[in-house]
């Protein structure tokens, strides 16, 4: 069960420095943030913590760094960052941290529209895109830190920091400092990633973020001090959330990744409980695990296969609220102990008792794949703007394929059109202007419209369709979910990405991307040598398994959302070529500007009804 602390006040009066104080002096032995260092981890236990935030938060002030200011990061997912950013928070400073994939222009938007004066980066890589910055006119930044002593070149290093903050640290003037702090001061301002135009600073407060920490924990089931696996942005509000503020409610244990593609390696290290992924990284973790199943045996498949079978029936009861039947309850357990945890354990996944997902919808395949293993991925939605979570799914009521009902204090409605409205005191007051101040993004009765779109079913369950501004509108008027179409497109397992275009015209067409992991795979188990993905992508075998897909597909959509052209990509996407956000969101218009001769070519000739070049 979810360990039940003691609250250092109401949850309306909490903030981020109190809950620190309180892990110190009640939970100080234990864990609290492990990092990778060699062949093992070096961790810190909340007291060690708490002394190190008061030393940084010392070296900060004696910087120059003052109450209310903002502080730009961008460092990994490494202890340099997670300590700093609690320093600033102790200081009443407001850490900000920037995506490192931001481009430079990306990144002088943010310094000057944030008004800060000091960044704290990573090393080389980070330097080369900010040091211009210190000779814009236009842009107030004054100090660079850098985390990376060898790479620092002229600028301040965080050892360096580190080190002063200890000579001219005074306890009292910390203690003085972070009790300063009230509920409604600002605690970060997260930046939207940019799906379109410039990004939004979306300005939190202590009061946003502890209720969204309390209400988060009331929904979940985990045991006591539940290891959290951070490997995810902390310019994302999910990780923010997961990574820095919910673990200090519940003296948790972070255990930091600083490079993403390690993910896997440290669940298989350390079998976690607890697991999040946005929708892209469940996909990849089922192509993997599809790509090992080709390989196997068909007698050991079908193995699995009935397995997997009455995993889903008991989710099945699980979901409608019914008592699963006796016969049923004792088949999985044996089938869980003997068929799926042994190859669950050789992921890591044999220990979760609670994994997650958000920020967009997830294919329902990848949803129901998971429940075949046993594993209940309970889907959540929300914005950066409501400081994360709005609805989630919870073991005790959940429905797979929804994103489950509000969180307590949360209220939602529906505009005619579908888009949903929310309010409540987790919601932002509004962006921040260049002037510091904040612009209410509010109607007069205090709802926020989100852009997205769903339907609430008669239970309270919340199903998105998609983002309102991304509808597709056709040449006749008829609204097509892209989401729907591409999720449904890629429940062939060799269609790892997918975009489907279509606004203005009379027919919609798709840009389809073979999954790096279980198409080779498939290629080998039918004799055909598995080279680049290039080649694949033109090999006659995988031409006509991807055309049948596309008519399965078509098969369950109506006639308007149904995909008459495609073509077959030769690279995956990612967000070092653009195509990705950081937290693995399609940029819609950068792949449709990126491809736009090949979109227009695609409709270059008369759509005939069935069409002559979908296999393409």
């Amino acid at each position: 069960m979810t360990m039940k602390l003691r609250l250092p006040g109401r949850p309306e009066e909490l903030t981020i420095p109190a809950l620190l104080a309180r892990n110190a002096a009640e939970h100080g032995d234990l864990p609290a943030l492990s990092w990778r260092e060699g062949d093992g981890w070096t961790t810190l236990d909340w007291s060690e913590v708490r002394r190190k935030v008061a030393v940084l938060a010392s070296g900060y002030a004696a910087l120059g760094v003052e109450r209310g200011e903002h502080v730009l990061i961008m460092m990994g997912n490494r202890p340099e960052h997670w300590l700093t950013d609690l320093a600033l928070v102790h200081l009443g400073a407001v850490p900000v941290t920037v995506y490192g994939t931001s481009a430079p222009e990306q990144i002088a938007y943010i310094a000057r529209h944030s008004r800060a004066r000091v960044a704290v980066l990573e090393g080389a890589r980070e330097l080369a895109r900010w040091e211009p910055l210190l000779a814009d006119r236009g842009v107030p930044l004054e100090r660079l830190v850098v985390a990376e002593a060898a790479e620092a070149g002229p600028h301040r290093t965080y050892g360096s920091l580190h080190a002063s903050g200890a000579r001219v640290h005074r306890f009292d003037a910390f203690e003085k400092a972070w009790q300063e702090t009230r509920p409604e001061d600002p605690l970060t301002v997260v930046y939207t990633s940019g799906t379109t135009g410039d990004p939004k600073g979306v300005r939190l407060t202590h009061r946003n973020i502890m209720l969204q920490a309390v209400r988060i924990d009331a929904r979940t089931d985990l045991p006591e001090h539940a290891e959290h696996i951070c490997y995810l942005p902390f310019a994302h509000i999910a990780e923010r959330i997961l990574g820095i503020y919910l673990p200090l409610l519940r003296a948790a244990h972070v255990r930091l990744v600083a490079d993403p593609a390690a993910v896997g390696a440290a669940v298989r290290e350390l079998h976690p409980v607890q697991f999040f992924g946005v929708p892209r990284v469940w996909e990849k973790l089922a192509a993997s695990v599809r790509a090992v199943l080709a390989q196997l045996p068909a007698a050991q498949r079908e193995s699995i296969e009935a397995a997997n079978d009455l995993a889903r029936a008991r989710a099945g009861h699980r979901e409608r609220g019914e008592r699963i039947p006796a016969a049923l309850e004792a088949s999985y357990k044996r089938a869980k102990e003997q068929v799926l945890d042994p190859l669950l354990g050789l992921a890591g996944l044999d220990r979760l008792v609670w994994t997650a997902s958000a920020t967009a919808p997830m294919p329902i395949d990848v949803v129901r794949f998971w429940a075949g293993w046993g594993i209940t991925i309970m889907d959540a939605w929300g914005l950066t703007e409501t400081s994360g979570v709005c609805t989630i799914n919870s073991p005790d009521g959940f429905r797979l394929g929804s994103v489950g009902r509000p969180i307590e204090g949360l209220e939602l409605r529906l505009a005619e059109d579908g888009e949903i409205f929310t309010r409540g005191a987790t919601v932002f007051a509004g962006y921040l202007r260049p002037d510091g101040s904040v612009e209410s993004a509010h109607d007069a009765e205090g709802w926020f419209p989100t852009g997205d779109v769903g339907r609430l079913d008669e239970d309270g369950f919340l199903w998105l369709t998609d983002r309102k501004k991304e509808l597709i509108i056709t040449s006749n008027g008829k609204n097509v979910s892209p989401a729907l179409v591409e999720n449904t497109v890629k429940e062939h397992p060799l269609i790892g990405q997918a975009l489907v275009h279509g606004d203005g015209r009379s027919y919609l067409v798709a840009l389809l991307v073979l999954d790096g992991e279980v198409a080779p795979a498939w290629a080998a188990a039918r004799g055909i040598e598995a080279g680049p993905l290039a080649a694949l992508a033109e090999h006659p075998a995988v031409r006509a398994e991807i055309a049948a897909a596309v008519e399965a597909a078509n098969a369950r959509l109506n006639r308007t959302e149904q995909i008459k052209r495609y073509r077959v990509l030769t690279g995956e996407w990612g967000p070092d070529s653009g195509e990705l956000t950081p937290s693995l969101k399609l940029r819609r218009r950068v792949v449709r500007e990126k491809y736009g001769a090949l979109i227009e070519a695609l409709y270059a000739e008369p759509y005939a009804d069935p069409p002559q070049d979908a296999q393409a």
